[in-house]
């Protein structure tokens, strides 16, 4: 299996950015597709963003496109999500998932999980 731990959150003024990494152990971290999903308090987890395991096909909820970016550098093992124009509503706490096929934007097809990093934006 593949362990995942997240860094990079934090407290952001509304506008401002942020890059959260994902760091990946255990199994070869180029078989894995990536994504990063968020669940703010009361909310159920949402999908975020997610990328092919070249990193050339990455897929974004509407509420995000334009803003975050998601990245991977396999010789690193590790996935990013730049996060710009941050807005209030992006405060949750932000979660890596993998998985071994193909690009998803749901949260029950991934296999294996970070324990999330929390990223508040304030207004």
């Amino acid at each position: 299996q593949v362990q995942l731990v997240e860094s990079g959150g934090g407290l952001v003024q509304a506008g401002g950015s942020l890059r959260l990494s994902c760091a990946a152990s255990g199994r070869t971290f180029s078989n894995y597709y990536m994504g990063w999903f968020r669940q703010a308090p009361g909310k159920e987890r949402e999908f975020v963003a997610a990328i092919s395991r070249n990193g050339i096909s990455t897929s974004y909820a509407d509420s995000v496109k334009g803003r975050f970016t998601i990245s991977r550098d396999n010789a690193k093992t590790t996935a990013y999500l730049q996060m710009n124009s941050l807005k209030p509503e992006d405060t949750a706490v932000y979660y890596c998932a993998a998985r071994l096929q193909q690009l998803s934007s749901s949260v029950r097809d991934y296999d294996y999980w970070g324990q999330g990093t929390q990223v508040t934006v304030s207004s």
